[in-house]
Parts: structure tokens; sequence; C-alpha cells
């Protein structure tokens, strides 16, 4: 049985290690016709964890998800997150009804196993695991209510102002960014539906991890 707190100590066995040497030993391919896989890291790093096959084998009521966060070093030096982070799906009817502590998001956000991992510009395969993260190691209320807070605001505009008036610029550590493709369908001319995801910023994510993390890299 693979529990959240038996994925965190497997995990942590391989901080500073390359993910791409056990890409290999697990025979998963990180380019196919010059073409990356993507999903290469997270795969790895479910088998690390010790699932098999997938999240899924997470037991009933003990679930949980991993994400993979590219981090990259910065011009002074610094070493941080590269991008936001991708929560859930946003279902208009669903965020109009629902409060945060009931919300996806919230069931998302606390179900996470974050694991950051050195971006390497000339060297995509290399991805070293730096650290790994999650909602269980902060005892900070303040800040869980700021999310909170920020969740309730993005609610009050949707119901106010409707599904299209939700941008990136609304909350502090969450907010509702627009996910997919959108434009115009080439091939059926058609406008494609908009569609927009709760994401991370880079300051959430610095804040699960931590100052002293992030100085000690």
């Amino acid at each position: 049985m693979v529990t959240r707190h038996v994925a965190l100590q497997n995990l942590q066995k391989y901080i500073g290690q390359f993910l791409a040497d056990y890409a290999e030993k697990f025979s998963i391919t990180i380019f196919s016709n010059s073409h990356l896989n993507k999903g290469w890291k997270g795969q790895v790093l479910e088998r690390l964890a010790g699932l098999e096959g997938g999240n899924e084998q997470a037991p009933n009521g003990l679930g949980f998800e991993l994400k993979s966060i590219a981090f990259k070093k910065n011009k002074n030096g610094t070493i941080a997150p590269k991008e936001t982070m991708a929560i859930t799906m946003i279902n208009p009817k669903e965020l109009i009804n629902i409060p945060f502590f009931k919300s996806h998001c919230w069931e998302k956000l606390k179900s996470l196993i974050i694991c950051a991992v050195m971006w390497y510009e000339n060297d995509k395969s290399r991805a070293k695991l730096l650290g790994i993260s999650s909602f269980d190691m902060l005892e900070d209320e303040k800040f869980i209510k700021e999310i909170e807070g920020d969740y309730e605001l993005i609610r009050n505009k949707l119901i106010n102002n409707g599904f299209e008036s939700l941008t990136g610029k609304d909350g502090k550590w969450i907010q509702a960014r627009t996910k997919g493709a959108g434009g115009i369908n080439p091939n059926t001319g058609e406008k494609r539906p908009i569609t927009r995801a709760f994401y991370a910023r880079k300051c959430l994510i610095k804040k699960v991890f931590g100052d002293d993390f992030l100085k000690n890299l």
C-alpha cells in the first residue's frame, strides 16, 4: 500500500539525483523520433514514489497526486520556480455553488506532493530532483485563509460578472487563467470554447517549499 507518507519517504531518497538515469532503468522514453515525451518526468517520479502504473494505485481515502514543477537558475544565481502550476479546471456551475473548503480546488491542493525539478535550458533530459514538499508540511492558517480569499474573490467575480470576466490578474496565491488552445478551430472554422483553470502562482510554490529550501539550493 503506497500512502502519501510512504510516497514522500520513497521520493526523499532520490533528492539530488537525475531523473533521466531512472527513465532508462524503468524503460521510460524521453525522446521518440526527436520529439520530447512531455510526461516522462512525471512517469519516473511515480515509479520512484512506489507507484507501478500511475496515481490511481494510491489507496482510496489516502489518495495523492504527484506534480513536477520546473525550477530554473536566474541571472543573479538564485533558483526559483520557472512557471506557475495548474491545479484543476474550473467548472463555472460548481464554482458558483461550492465554497473553497468543499471545492475540487482545495481537494487537489491538499492532495499534492510537489516535486521541484531543475530545468536545464540546453538539456531537457537532465532534470535533477531538487526537493519534495506538500501542503501537509505547512502549518500556516493565515496562508490557507488567504488562498481561500483568492478562491472566493474569483467565485464572486464569476457570480457578479460572468465567466469571461475571470483573468489571471485576480488573486494573490491562486489565479483563474485561460487554459487550452482557444481561438478558432482551423478544421471547422468555429470558435473554440473558452476554458479556464485554477493555477498556483510562483509565489505559492515558493511558499510551499520555504525560504530555507531556496537558499540552500
